[in-house]
């Protein structure tokens, strides 16, 4: 392996794992419809942590490949240290398949989304320190100068090592003698890690709009600043719409609801106006990372709304645990983030030259095709939210069990729209695989 393939290992990685996110997802759904399938090999309770494992390690390392890629890209006079990118992969690899076999050997210590023995923190926490000293390293010296992907980049990784580490203190008898702290720490920080790592994947984001319209003023324009600083308050207060349940003082809540509501604003303005500002040339040049990107906005505008009904605290009680909340994250994982980081890679490849006319009309297709079950299989997780949330309240007559077999036909519906989205992504995910494949196997030289 060349040192400066890495940044290419993490994105085909990541890639990997979004292929196998999604089978675990689908195993999963499939057991609503058939219980016992599979069961005595992969349970639901090991399935759940495996899809949300695979799913969070596409977001990541996808989002520091690229991030490597664009400093190396970028800073060519600071030059990116190899070795500890080296270093760095290969900790996150070894230690997610430690993570893999202890959840398939059913070894669950954690919290919820990190239920992974804790002592894996460790070599987690130490990756993420490389890659901060990896990347202060190379841009401190010019961040007087920095567009506001910068901030958020860096932002991201410093807040990630400590919300990662926060999410930890519940090994601390301090929290484990103390309920209520326990649950509001364990939520604020699994919101607050999400935040941070929203900060990685919407900084990306603007770099892509920047380098497709060779245009730099809307990354260091006052909207721009005012979305990194909305999305900075947002990472240390919005967590807070998680736990209107629990007795926390009332300001929290208040300013958890003003704000929650907020961030996605300035992100859906932002990209409006970059679609509007560009050329037919540059589309032309660009369609693909172009049209992952409007997907992107397009979902962005979908979970503002969902986002407004489901922060207000009265509508809250009866969503929150829901499938609405599973419709919530789903927008926001695979409509907005996987579409931003689909955007990415792709302009990244674009770039190269090496995405044939044949490979770009394909993916444009099999984004179509993905689109349209993705919002089918949306809409379904809203009705199945919707039954469930009144089931809760007014329709206890029945039991659990007769309320779950009143929706076999839904589970069916979610699952079928559940294989096509998988269907169109793998089409994406292997094309892209493909050409990274090609791509690193040719002289370095050819990659700029």
């Amino acid at each position: 392996m060349k040192s400066n393939h890495y940044p290419f290992y993490f994105i085909a990685t990541g890639l990997i794992c979004l292929v196998i996110g999604i089978l675990c997802g689908l195993l999963a759904g499939f057991q609503y419809i058939v219980p016992n399938f599979i069961k005595s090999v992969l349970p639901f309770n090991a399935l759940r942590p495996l899809h949300t494992l695979f799913v969070v390690s596409w977001i990541l390392l996808v989002a520091i490949g690229g991030i490597y890629y664009y400093l190396n890209l970028n800073f060519q006079n600071n030059k990116v240290n190899f070795k500890f990118i080296k270093w760095h992969f290969w900790l996150f690899l070894v230690t997610g398949l430690g993570i893999i076999y202890a959840y398939l050997g059913k070894q669950f210590e954690g919290k919820e989304y990190l239920e992974f023995p804790s002592y894996y923190y460790f070599p987690i926490v130490l990756g993420w320190i490389l890659f901060g000293i990896n990347y202060f390293k190379i841009t401190l010296s010019h961040y007087t100068f920095w567009p506001v992907y910068y901030w958020m980049w860096g932002t991201g990784i410093c807040f990630m090592i400590y919300h990662f580490t926060e999410a930890h203190l519940w090994l601390l008898p301090y929290f484990k003698g103390h309920f209520i702290q326990n649950i509001a720490l364990q939520w604020k920080a699994g919101g607050s890690y999400v935040g941070s790592w929203n900060m990685l994947v919407y900084g990306t984001s603007l770099f892509v709009m920047a380098k497709i319209s060779n245009d730099d003023r809307y990354a260091k324009s006052k909207k721009a600043f005012f979305f990194y600083f909305l999305g900075l308050t947002n990472l240390m207060f919005g967590w807070a719409h998680h736990i209107y349940i629990i007795p926390t003082a009332p300001w929290i809540r208040y300013v958890a609801y003003a704000i929650s509501m907020t961030e996605w604003v300035i992100l859906f303005s932002i990209i409006y106006d970059w679609k509007k500002s560009l050329s037919v040339q540059i589309i032309i040049k660009y369609s693909l990372a172009y049209r992952f990107m409007k997907q992107a906005n397009f979902w962005v505008f979908l979970n503002i709304i969902l986002a407004l009904l489901i922060s207000i605290p009265s509508l809250n009680i009866f969503t929150h645990g829901t499938h609405i909340t599973v419709a919530h994250s789903m927008g926001t994982t695979i409509g907005i983030n996987t579409m931003i980081l689909l955007s990415s890679v792709t302009y990244i490849l674009e770039s190269t030259g090496l995405i044939a006319a044949t490979i770009t009309r394909k993916i444009e297709k099999s984004l179509t095709f993905f689109a349209v079950a993705f919002f089918g299989f949306w809409l379904t997780l809203l009705v199945l939210g919707a039954k469930k949330g009144y089931w809760m309240f007014f329709g206890q007559r029945l039991s659990f069990g007769e309320f779950q077999d009143s929706l076999r036909g839904m589970y069916i519906l979610f699952f079928l729209f559940g294989i096509g989205m998988a269907i169109g992504l793998y089409r994406i995910v292997f094309s892209l695989l493909r050409i990274i494949n090609s791509l690193v196997s040719i002289n370095p030289e050819k990659q700029r």
